[in-house]
């Protein structure tokens, strides 16, 4: 097993470190509280969170789980797009990388083919008058049957993907590399500087979507592009719809 090492993730200006195992990167970055940028990898993670409080383990060696921490020069209003940046930062990485068929799904989920390769969870809080954002990439990098068992879905892992697989630090530097690029375009251009990125790497563009809604409720729709403020667009048989919170259930071609 290749072993994290925060030399070989480094980036100039961020504080890199490894922990042999927690609870959930982001949770640690929140509670620490940092003033300046810090990535924070981890060998083992126990008790990762996804959206809406969905349980995201990884074991030894098996997964990619990291967290970046740093302040963010927009409104708060506009953070909660934050997710689509990052998801374009991780899929520009993994193309990179080799994945080329790596995708987006609305809001934060990293596919290929229509299996789940990885996914971002972005949490906030104010310092003082500036945000701080902590962004949480988990990639799934070694085969686990385990994990497609208890997910119930498509899952992909990377090192089925490209061969020889890029090691677990390559891979954590590259995608913090370009999430830092993509937190300095969005910085200087909210998200509009990176919508177009978005919706060529959305895996269902132009597709009929079943969402389910946070109040429980579903639609269907055609995908339509985005939101100014990251919200998926559905065309519906009663207009155009906007949803902000919610979860992509299916997807077909239109």
């Amino acid at each position: 097993m290749d072993r994290l090492d925060p030399a070989s993730i480094a980036l100039p200006g961020v504080e890199a470190r490894v922990v042999e195992r927690c609870g959930s990167t982001n949770s640690e970055l929140l509670s620490q509280n940092p003033s300046r940028p810090v990535l924070l990898a981890a060998e083992t993670q126990t008790a990762g969170r996804g959206r809406r409080g969905r349980r995201w383990q990884s074991a030894p060696g098996a997964g990619i789980t990291f967290s970046l921490a740093r302040r963010i020069a927009r409104q708060p209003r506009e953070l909660a797009a934050l997710s689509l940046v990052a998801g374009v930062a991780a899929a520009k990485a993994l193309r990179a990388l080799g994945v080329s068929r790596a995708s987006l799904k609305w809001p934060n989920d990293l596919l290929v083919d229509g299996a789940k390769l990885g996914g971002i969870l972005v949490e906030t809080k104010m310092q003082g008058r500036v945000p701080l954002a902590v962004l949480g990439i988990g990639i799934n990098y070694r085969r686990d049957a385990s994990l497609a068992r208890r997910l119930r879905r498509p899952i992909a892992f990377l090192e089925d993907l490209v061969a020889p697989a890029p090691s677990r630090n390559r891979v954590i530097r590259r995608t913090a590399e370009a999430l830092l690029e993509a937190l300095d375009a969005f910085e200087a251009g909210g998200l509009d500087a990176l919508r177009e990125d978005w919706l060529a790497l959305h895996a269902h563009a132009g597709q009929r979507l079943r969402v389910r809604l946070a109040d429980g409720r579903t639609i269907s729709g055609i995908a339509a592009g985005l939101e100014h403020d990251g919200g998926l667009r559905l065309r519906t048989r009663s207009g155009m719809r906007a949803v902000r919170s919610g979860r992509v259930l299916s997807a077909r071609a239109a």
